[in-house]
């Protein structure tokens, strides 16, 4: 049974090319440069929490990593990033989920999320992404976190938003998780309008 919110996502994917979505980025500048700071083995799990068609992945495979995972709630948005890898797309463990509902098979060396915990606006949906995130990521892991600042607009894709500053997203995670550092970054969409995020990355306790 596909719920609303999937049925939304797969519409987006259904409807909209790659460069027509606001979060398109050719390549995922940010995510790597935290990656590479981490210096992770590469058989190391790691998994893109929301990443749709994101060119994360395919930036992973260039780098050689074995154990990728890539998680969305939008099965439309999977198979597009199927088609774009090709034979590649084997080596890839696809997952459709929304990411509140997700049990994970292993425990994860990094976990990446460029822009899909910001769609969560309910405490009972953020508590159950942290404890997820909690349980999932091995000690001495790393976590990625990239969500829209306080100074975007509320919403997005039609979605209310929430949106964080350095203090709030560490209060959100600081009970298993220590800080390493947080950045904003500018992103330019393809409609020429700039998104402000915050990025932040965090090593599990």
């Amino acid at each position: 049974m596909i719920n609303k919110e999937q049925q939304h996502w797969n519409n987006i994917y259904d409807t909209k090319a790659e460069e027509e979505v606001s979060w398109f980025q050719p390549y995922p500048k940010t995510s790597m440069e935290f990656l590479e700071l981490f210096n992770l083995p590469l058989n190391s799990n790691i998994i893109d929490i929301g990443g749709g068609d994101s060119h994360f992945v395919d930036a992973l495979i260039d780098k050689g990593y074995q154990n990728i995972w890539v998680l969305d709630i939008s099965a439309n948005a999977i198979e597009r990033a199927k088609k774009r890898l090709g034979e590649k797309a084997s080596k890839v463990h696809w997952i459709v989920s929304d990411v509140t509902e997700f049990k994970p098979p292993v425990k994860f060396d990094l976990w990446n999320d460029r822009a899909a915990f910001h769609f969560l606006t309910t405490e009972e949906k953020i508590g159950k992404y942290v404890s997820l995130a909690e349980q999932a990521i091995k000690r001495n892991g790393y976590l990625i976190m990239g969500t829209f600042s306080e100074t975007v607009p509320d919403k997005c894709s039609g979605l209310d938003v929430k949106k964080y500053s350095k203090t709030s997203m560490s209060a959100r995670f600081e009970i298993a998780f220590d800080r390493i550092k947080c950045i904003h970054e500018n992103h330019s969409t393809p409609f020429n309008t700039v998104q402000n995020f915050l990025f932040c990355s965090f090593k599990r306790k």
